[in-house]
């Protein structure tokens, strides 16, 4: 804490908890804070929200971007109507075909490919990190995961076919997030200063990781473009693609000056930039161009939000109420 409290802009329809009224105010407090912007789906995360934007001086802060670095949606077009899964069987086919295409949490050790050359290059800090890239991040590359990730084929206004994946950077980017935030930890902050040697080495190893999630939607979506082009004759219309990230850090114009931009579920919005937000599962997605609001922080909800934590919902929920 610095004593002082950052601006913080909110866009909610309705007040927060407490819980989460108090996560606002201290991460408000914190040192090197200069303006915080709340997001309508804000909800509660560990130590930081998610759906929160924050702005720094020259402090980075791991957990204001979280674990799944990279972590965004991509989406594409196809010159098709949906209405050819209409058909019960041409969706039972494609479905099936989606289960063996696109694996949930990791590849046979049989079908192991090498990572694009780019990621292939770029070494990451440590050993530890490096040998991690070349064992699970080769294996986790190009599935999904779980939780909340998605693949989803999808109707437009138009009833044009659509094809959207949720997913991010899988273990090799929750193990960046833990080794940096054990940096920051031992120094006894939970912060590493953009132009130290700790501080550089998070954002290279962010950079990669983040770029690891967008090249691992890209394979998935061409992966599933070749599907769709054999079993439905649809072929991807490629001027639509669109990749956004929700949990990055970069620096950025804001207040007439440079700050470090966090943001942790929430997307860039400058102006005319394009953008996703995913509805709730069965419930409508958005593509959207940003605004450029500085107020915001030039950013946008990433998704529909959360009543309640994973952890809340576990507690009050189970199957049997489910059912």
């Amino acid at each position: 804490m610095n004593g002082t409290q950052a601006p913080i802009e909110r866009w909610l329809s309705e007040p927060p908890d407490r819980a989460v009224e108090a996560s606002l105010q201290r991460l408000a407090a914190a040192e090197g804070v200069v303006q915080v912007a709340v997001m309508p789906d804000v909800h509660l995360a560990e130590e930081v929200c998610n759906g929160v934007v924050v702005a720094t001086d020259e402090l980075l802060y791991p957990r204001a971007v979280g674990g799944d670095l990279g972590c965004g949606m991509a989406a594409i077009g196809f010159h098709a109507e949906a209405a050819r899964l209409r058909d019960e069987r041409a969706a039972a086919r494609v479905l099936a075909s989606l289960y063996e295409t696109i694996p949930v949490r990791r590849h046979a050790a049989s079908a192991l490919a090498r990572l694009p050359e780019a990621l292939e290059r770029a070494p990451l800090s440590v050993d530890r990190l490096e040998r991690l890239k070349h064992r699970e991040g080769r294996v986790q590359f190009g599935t999904l995961g779980s939780g909340n990730h998605f693949l989803e084929l999808q109707a437009d206004a138009d009833d044009r076919l659509w094809l959207m994946v949720h997913s991010g950077s899988r273990r090799i980017g929750q193990s960046i997030f833990a080794h940096h935030l054990e940096q920051a930890a031992a120094e006894g902050n939970a912060f590493l200063a953009a132009g130290t040697e700790a501080g550089r080495a998070y954002l290279a190893d962010h950079d990669w990781a983040a770029a690891y999630a967008s090249a691992s939607r890209r394979a998935m979506i061409e992966r599933v473009c070749e599907l769709l082009r054999r079993q439905l004759e649809a072929e991807p219309d490629w001027d639509t693609f669109v990749d956004c990230r929700h949990n990055t850090v970069r620096l950025e114009g804001h207040l007439g000056r440079e700050l470090w931009v966090h943001r942790k579920g929430a997307i860039s919005a400058g102006p005319d930039e394009p953008g996703i937000i995913p509805g709730s599962m069965g419930s409508a997605s958005y593509h959207v161009t940003g605004r450029g609001e500085p107020r915001s922080l030039r950013s946008s909800s990433h998704g529909a939000g959360r009543r309640w934590s994973r952890a809340e919902a576990r507690r009050r929920l189970s199957p049997r109420s489910l059912e």
